[in-house]
């Protein structure tokens, strides 16, 4: 059945990846049978071939070499490999945490001319028109269809509210449009770990590594719904910090430290910024790279840390997460949507660190 039906026109798509392309018998847009069967060209999908020193890891490859099987009118790249083509900066096929990298998956309803094959996988489930957009020349599930995807066939519950938690990072979706998208799934595989995934995500999560430790602090240690990155300021209205996470109640923040706060200039900021919070009355612990396999650790310091917090006096607290007036929100998808570009450039110039 493979060339039965017409594959999809790439000719639109204008980034730095090579097309694939079929046998040409002249040679001239593609290989001939011989030259297919040699070492300067390799098979990226049945019947269609890229030139063998083309990079196959090369992310927007893959997804281009994948779509390239796709039925000129119906079909489309979904789940992580959706995200990565519209440039959410979290998907790139690699589990969070490490591991083997995911095939690209293509949504194609029902139609079974498309078999699953070595970087690619398939999707039968049910796929509207509505579902489907041209992006950059490559067709995609929309933004919600995809993070669901995701989400429904994530390993577990941290990876579930990883793929939420750092798709509202992008503003691509936000928790409202994917509870409202759900309804339409009840049934689906997957739907009750998205149901519980949604009630523990949140917009402002700034790393796969922060959305995992805020899920061991509240889940393991069965502590309260924290705050993600909101601003903390003094009495006075004097901006404090930023901490990865705040139990606003306890009075705990708490921080991430993976490998650029090992030493350096990052690390002397780092034991300012710590003081900084302490000497306003909040009380500190920190997550390190190794707690992320055995918590442990940080568990005994997170339990330490709100011993001490219990024993700050009201006097010593002096720090409020209430705004100044002047101060600009960004700590939800609905917020960051709203500001221009000019506010976006400096209010979130984060993300480009």
């Amino acid at each position: 059945m493979w060339g039965i039906v017409p594959a999809m026109d790439l000719s639109g798509v204008r980034r730095d990846v090579v097309l694939p392309v079929r046998v040409d018998p002249e040679g001239k847009v593609g290989p001939t049978k011989d030259q297919a069967r040699g070492p300067r060209w390799r098979s990226s999908s049945h019947g269609l071939y890229v030139p063998a020193d083309v990079d196959a890891t090369n992310v927007d490859q893959r997804i281009v070499e994948a779509a390239a099987v796709l039925p000129e009118d119906w079909g489309a790249v979904t789940g992580w490999a959706a995200l990565a083509w519209t440039g959410s900066r979290w998907f790139d096929g690699t589990p969070w945490g490490g591991g083997t990298t995911r095939p690209v998956t293509l949504a194609i309803g029902g139609n079974r001319a498309i078999r699953p094959q070595q970087g690619f996988a398939t999707s039968e489930e049910r796929l509207l028109p509505g579902d489907q957009e041209i992006v950059d020349g490559i067709r995609l599930t929309t933004a919600v269809r995809s993070v669901l995807y995701e989400v429904r066939y994530a390993a577990g519950l941290g990876q579930a509210v990883t793929t939420i938690d750092m798709a509202c990072y992008d503003d691509v979706v936000s928790i409202a449009e994917l509870h409202r998208y759900l309804v339409n799934l009840s049934g689906w595989t997957g739907a009750p770990l998205t149901r519980e995934a949604l009630s523990l995500a949140q917009e402002n999560s700034w790393s796969p590594r922060e959305a995992g430790m805020r899920m061991v602090w509240q889940s393991a240690a069965g502590r309260p719904r924290l705050c993600c990155n909101v601003p903390v300021f003094g009495p006075d209205g004097r901006f404090i910090g930023t901490p990865d996470l705040v139990d606003p109640v306890a009075g705990v923040v708490g921080e991430y430290d993976g490998a650029l706060h090992l030493g350096g200039a990052q690390k002397s900021k780092d034991l300012d910024r710590e003081d900084l919070f302490r000497t306003h009355g909040l009380e500190y612990v920190t997550m390190l790279a190794g707690d992320v396999a055995d918590p442990s650790r940080f568990l005994a310091r997170l339990a330490a840390a709100y011993e001490r917090a219990a024993a700050v006096p009201q006097s010593r607290r002096l720090w409020t997460l209430e705004r100044p007036d002047w101060w600009v929100d960004t700590t939800t998808v609905a917020a960051r949507r709203a500001l221009d570009e000019r506010s976006r450039t400096r209010l979130l110039r984060y993300r480009a660190a």
